[in-house]
Order: C-alpha cells, then sequence, then structure tokens
C-alpha cells in the first residue's frame, strides 16, 4: 500500500474505493490491519473536539468494511467496540472540560487503594494523550480501581546524580 490504509479511507469517494481498500488490506493481513488501527489510535490521541463526528464515522466504516477483525487476530475480536468506546469517553472529556482550560501538563493516575499494586502514573501528557489515555484505560477498570485524569498546576523536579 503506497498511501495509508487511514488516507484511503478517509479519503474515498465512493464504495469502489471502499471495495478497493478492504481488498488490499485483506491481501495484507496481520500487518496492513495492525497499521490500520494504529492509525485508529493516533486519531484517536489527537482528536479534537471538532472531529468526533468524523472519527466515529471512520469507526462505523470500517467496522462496515472489515465486520470480523478476530480473522486477522483473536485480540482483536472486539476492536471497533474499544475504538467508540474510547471516542466516546474521550468525547465527554472534552465537553467536561473547556478548551481555555486545557493547556499544560496533564497526568493519568490509576490505583486500587486495597490491592499491594503501587499506583501507576503517566505523568508529562498534554491534555490530548492524557485524554487518550483516560479513555484507553477506563473501561478495563476492576472493582476497586480508579482513575484519575488531572492537570498539573505546581510542579517541583529533581534528578538525581
Amino acid at each position: 500500500m503506497n498511501s495509508t490504509a487511514w488516507n484511503r479511507l478517509t479519503q474515498a469517494s465512493s464504495e469502489a474505493e471502499l471495495k478497493e481498500l478492504q481488498t488490499s488490506v485483506h491481501n495484507g493481513g496481520y500487518s496492513a490491519f495492525h497499521l490500520l488501527l494504529e492509525d485508529f489510535k493516533q486519531q484517536l490521541k489527537t482528536m479534537q473536539d471538532e472531529e468526533v463526528p468524523h472519527i466515529v464515522s471512520c469507526i462505523q466504516t470500517a467496522r462496515r468494511l472489515f465486520p470480523d477483525p478476530s480473522q486477522f487476530s483473536p485480540s482483536w475480536r472486539f476492536i471497533w467496540e474499544e475504538l467508540e468506546q474510547i471516542a466516546a469517553i474521550k468525547a465527554n472529556i472534552m465537553q467536561t472540560i473547556a478548551p481555555l482550560d486545557r493547556n499544560g501538563e496533564w497526568q493519568v493516575i490509576l490505583d486500587n487503594p486495597y490491592s499491594v499494586q503501587g499506583v501507576v502514573c503517566h505523568p508529562g501528557l498534554t491534555f490530548h494523550e492524557a485524554a487518550y489515555l483516560y479513555s484507553y484505560f477506563r473501561p478495563g477498570l476492576e472493582r476497586n480501581e480508579y482513575i484519575r485524569l488531572q492537570k498539573i498546576q505546581l510542579a517541583v523536579t529533581d534528578v538525581g546524580t
């Protein structure tokens, strides 16, 4: 594939072009489908408020073209549902946090206070990176686990020598 599957998906102007994409990805197998999914993930990471309907539409089109993603890998059986959840959760976060409040450093924290496992923190993120990670991890939370998306207001950092 010379152009990415994502570009072909988003720029297709006819069912014939979508069918060509479908054939190309099927012929490329696991690798071609994996690249398409990586493009979806990148788009979700950088997705802006006005892009939500377009991204959701692209997921629906890809679901129609590849209704059984488990044929590429069993682990992708529910990938369309997962991508839709990520898009919906991130869209909700973007509706909750005003654009003017999004600049600066963000982090995502995951913890289960009733577990011996340590707190997981993903620091030093942009708003859109942090919102994506929150959206990615949120659906899989186990009992008593929590996830927190937070903006860093002040920070002091030291590095050992």
